[in-house]
């Protein structure tokens, strides 16, 4: 499954190297079906109160109106269901995740669809329903240095919510592909596309 959240088109490197990685993994899997999200030019709703009591009332009790609510988020959920490799370009807005790709989120974090909660059981009230899923998310910031030992790192709330909020429905396998340097641009840029590059060259291989 593959997700472009930029707004922008041309000028997006999440989009350009999400591309890129998709096409080099079909080069070495050419059997792979892909299924295609474009959430930055075609904006995912955010929740309403209308949304949230149809998605925490009982399956069989919803109403025809709160079915067609729940319509989106229920085939974004199955879209995920049914990929086994999510590859997600999710460029940092203000140290973390864009509004667009938030209410993304929001429509597929779903109680009874990608994890349970069962307050009878202490040990495990909550339980993810996604298994033996991959995401690998490609990221780009304006500044660098937002990797693990960065001089940003303290500053990046874009990967570890990504890992915590994936990680709460069931993904653990979850690799980050980072470019920097987007405001400098020049070598800087160039050196950390290359990076980025070498890193999707590396994974589709494997």
């Amino acid at each position: 499954m593959h997700v472009d959240s930029s707004p922008r088109v041309e000028r997006s490197h999440t989009r350009r190297l999400s591309a890129e990685f998709v096409e080099s993994w079909r080069d070495s899997h050419p059997e792979t079906n892909i299924v295609y999200r474009d959430i930055g030019r075609n904006p995912i709703p955010h929740v309403t109160e209308e949304w949230i009591g149809a998605a925490f009332t009982p399956t069989n009790q919803r109403t025809s109106a709160q079915l067609d609510t729940l319509a989106l988020s229920d085939r974004l959920v199955d879209e995920l269901l049914e990929a086994d490799v999510y590859v997600m370009g999710i460029p940092m807005y203000n140290f973390g995740v864009s509004s667009g790709f938030k209410a993304y989120i929001d429509q597929i974090v779903r109680i009874g669809r990608t994890f349970l909660f069962e307050p009878q059981d202490p040990g495990a009230i909550y339980k993810p329903l996604l298994t033996g899923k991959t995401l690998y998310v490609i990221t780009a910031s304006g500044d660098s240095g937002y990797e693990p030992g960065g001089v940003n790192a303290r500053i990046n709330h874009l990967a570890p919510y990504l890992h915590t909020v994936f990680q709460f429905i069931g993904v653990t396998d979850i690799s980050v592909i980072s470019v920097g340097s987007d405001e400098f641009g020049g070598e800087r840029l160039q050196d950390s596309l290359a990076r980025a590059r070498k890193a999707i060259a590396e994974i589709s291989a494997r």
